[in-house]
């Protein structure tokens, strides 16, 4: 599995490495989504890679990447590629989460995590927190925080991977 990591800190180093020690699988799991309505993995993912994105609206790396992991679902929605946004927020800011998605237009699907159960069976630290997983639920790719420019590397890795699949 390849990692991009902004520099951050020994915990997250860590972790990460962590990770790299096997090739880590996402097992089917099921939440959520902001309608209220139970959603599994396996009925969301795309046919070649899956992109899971896990967020809060009071994140400002979050904030700048969702117009444009946006961009690159409508780029490569049609390749076989999925999102799914999990978002991170407590239940005291779960109400915020519909109006925030309705705001910034996301497009694909947003599940919730409220009670942080995804993220920690991912070993997720810090937000954003994105994983690009293969058509066998395989983690072939992850990265943490985001400024502008990363969507380049991510769209990199997307490229890279659809045309390995």
């Amino acid at each position: 599995m390849k990692i991009h990591l902004r520099k951050s800190t020994l915990f997250i180093l860590l972790i990460s490495f962590s990770l790299l020690s096997g090739a880590q699988k996402v097992n089917n799991f099921k939440a959520k989504d902001i309608n209220f309505q139970t959603k599994s993995f396996n009925d969301l993912k795309g046919s070649k890679l899956t992109i899971i994105d896990f967020w809060a609206t009071w994140c400002k790396p979050c904030i700048q990447a969702i117009p444009k992991l946006s961009f690159l679902y409508k780029k490569y929605k049609g390749n076989g590629l999925e999102i799914i946004g999990i978002n991170t927020d407590s239940p005291r800011n779960s109400a915020k989460v519909s109006s925030f998605v309705k705001i910034h237009k996301m497009k694909y699907s947003i599940l919730r995590d409220s009670d942080s159960k995804l993220a920690r069976s991912l070993n997720v630290s810090a937000f954003p927190t994105l994983f690009i997983v293969n058509s066998e639920n395989v983690i072939v790719y992850m990265h943490i925080g985001f400024k502008i420019g990363d969507e380049k590397i991510i769209e990199g890795e997307i490229k890279k991977l659809l045309n390995e699949s």
